[in-house]
């Protein structure tokens, strides 16, 4: 069995980070497994097919933001708080408690 890559804690580049946790869908993730903890690679109910979940997952274990754990043939996937806390402090904390929307206050140049 292949086991996942994981950038060391040292190697979690903030650009490559803030690129992955830029898609809505695996802001999503991310969001659950920090409400949830960890979670089996087919418990996380997204509208989306699993080669797609898949795809996700992978760009967030490649950026540094999750943990791929193999036990027997299934995959258990967990938020590295630890790591990212270290790395870049207090930039989870402000990515997972930033307003779902932000609003564009009206001005006379862009009514």
């Amino acid at each position: 069995m292949k086991y996942p890559n994981h950038p060391t804690q040292d190697r979690i580049a903030l650009s490559t980070l803030l690129a992955a946790l830029g898609d809505p869908t695996r802001l999503a993730i991310v969001k659950q497994l920090d409400h949830l903890g960890e979670q089996s690679c087919g418990s996380f109910g997204l509208p989306i097919s699993n080669s797609t979940l898949t795809h996700h997952l992978k760009a967030l274990r490649e950026a540094g933001a999750i943990m791929t754990r193999i036990q027997g043939t299934k995959r258990f996937v967990s938020l590295r708080r630890d790591d990212l806390e270290m790395r870049f402090p207090g930039l989870l904390l402000a990515i997972l408690n930033a307003p779902r929307k932000v609003r564009v206050p009206q001005t006379a140049n862009n009514l």
